[in-house]
């Protein structure tokens, strides 16, 4: 599929340094076992710019939001995930996961962006309906030769760090400086999600 090759284009830059440090770690896609299952989930969310950007963004806005926010959304992403990842173990058909995850780096980059204060029930309800589909395309893309409990915890633990990576940058809405460049990250995680959004339309090529 074109989107799929898009994917791996523009992701190659977040893979490099992961390769270059884990060369004998990344082996490990083809173990058995709760070792391979692990790390292969763990890894797995870095192989996709549209999962990561959308991921971080979630910490972003949390911590504009501030308390109870900045804890809240970060917990409902991959707790609702990992439903979407059981649906997508099971085989469960969902439509649309591809247009899904793109649309929620476009989403949640505009709230970034735009510093939008909802109330926190809506907030909760927009990352936990966009984690649905992120979880989906993890379970159904789970290795065959990879343990899926370990497997799950992997990508799970990998989702919160990139949550944790979004909340420490968040910290820089301490300061005016830091809140207008809180804001253009969220403006170019939009972006990248409407450039996504496109692709997985069709729009481009």
């Amino acid at each position: 599929m074109k989107y799929l090759a898009l994917k791996q284009h523009t992701t190659k830059w977040t893979l490099t340094l992961t390769l270059l440090t884990m060369a004998g770690t990344a082996s490990a896609h083809t173990e058995t076992g709760v070792a391979g299952g692990l790390i292969s989930g763990f890894l797995h969310p870095l192989f996709g710019l549209d999962h990561l950007i959308a991921m971080v963004a979630v910490g972003l806005w949390g911590a504009q939001l501030e308390r109870p926010a900045i804890w809240l959304l970060p917990i409902t992403f991959p707790a609702v995930m990992a439903v979407g990842g059981l649906l997508g173990v099971a085989g469960v058909a969902l439509p649309g996961i591809e247009i899904g995850i793109a649309l929620s780096a476009l989403a949640l980059g505009t709230m970034v962006a735009t510093n939008a204060r909802p109330p926190l029930w809506i907030a909760a309800v927009l990352v936990g309906f966009f984690a649905v589909f992120h979880g989906h395309a993890h379970g159904a893309e789970l290795p065959t030769a990879a343990n899926p409990l370990a497997y799950g915890v992997g990508f799970i633990t990998c989702t919160g760090l990139l949550h944790l990576s979004g909340i420490l940058l968040g910290t820089l809405t301490r300061w005016p400086a830091g809140r207008q460049a809180i804001r253009g990250l969220g403006g170019l995680i939009a972006a990248l999600g409407a450039y996504f959004s496109a692709a997985a339309f069709g729009l481009i090529a």
